[in-house]
């Protein structure tokens, strides 16, 4: 039986790339999504047809405990229960730091923060009846030494994800293994909308290897941390940043 994995934010960027390489190894997958109904229904079909896995999509916004207990319930019903969780839901809300607002900064600590938060409180309860469970937070450099008060609400909300990762490895061991992924620059389309070719320059060369990386990238990185060649790894923070020269 393959395990089952939930990806929160999964239908586009990092999340569908998670998805992607992850079914190609046949685990089954979830795809949660609040927004993306298209492009969560599109990969589905991809995945089904390229894979011959089993994979659903869920929409639930993960910022809403009783959402998440639904979405969870189902997919207990539907596949079994969650073996491994990919905390990778987000939303950044840049704006001019004078205008930014209250509502703003606790929506995006409300998604990135407590949605974590809700999906690992959820699906922990079947790890440990299994005595086995995998939980990865997609974090950023942002949480760690990348400062823009632009988005100064995604910062704080990426390392309170890191804080998270430690606090959740303690609670759940010995079954239960709880890591952090920070990337850097990566070239999603969301990422790279609306940059012009100036500032991508400049971005890249604050990166050792002269370029941003690609979503597949974390995506392999993922694959490795679920599996069992990783599983003395447990409570670490790794970057993926292709060497980012310090802050951003």
């Amino acid at each position: 039986m393959n395990k089952v994995v939930l990806i929160t934010g999964g239908a586009q960027g990092i999340g569908k790339a998670i998805a992607l390489e992850l079914a190609k190894n046949h685990y089954d997958i979830v795809i949660n999504y609040l927004t993306s109904h298209e492009a969560a229904a599109k990969l589905k079909e991809e995945i089904i047809n390229t894979y011959s896995v089993r994979c659903l999509t869920i929409c639930a916004d993960v910022s809403d405990v009783n959402q998440v207990d639904q979405m969870v319930s189902e997919i207990e019903e539907k596949l079994g229960g969650v073996d491994i969780l990919v905390n990778n839901a987000a939303i950044d809300l840049s704006n001019l730091f004078h205008l930014k607002t209250s509502e703003e900064f606790k929506r995006t600590l409300d998604v990135n923060v407590v949605g974590a938060f809700n999906c690992a409180k959820r699906v922990y309860r079947h790890m440990l009846e299994k005595e086995y469970g995998r939980i990865i937070n997609i974090s950023s450099t942002n949480g760690i030494n990348t400062y823009y008060p632009m988005c100064i609400d995604y910062d704080a909300s990426k390392a309170a994800l890191i804080s998270l990762t430690h606090n959740l490895a303690f609670e759940f061991a010995p079954y239960v293994n709880v890591n952090c992924i920070a990337p850097g620059f990566i070239g999603t389309e969301n990422e790279l909308d609306g940059y012009d070719e100036e500032f991508l320059k400049e971005e890249v060369e604050k990166i050792m290897v002269n370029r941003y990386g690609d979503p597949k990238e974390v995506a392999y990185l993922v694959k490795f941390l679920i599996s069992d060649e990783a599983d003395f790894i447990n409570n670490t923070v790794i970057r993926i940043d292709g060497g980012q020269k310090g802050s951003c």
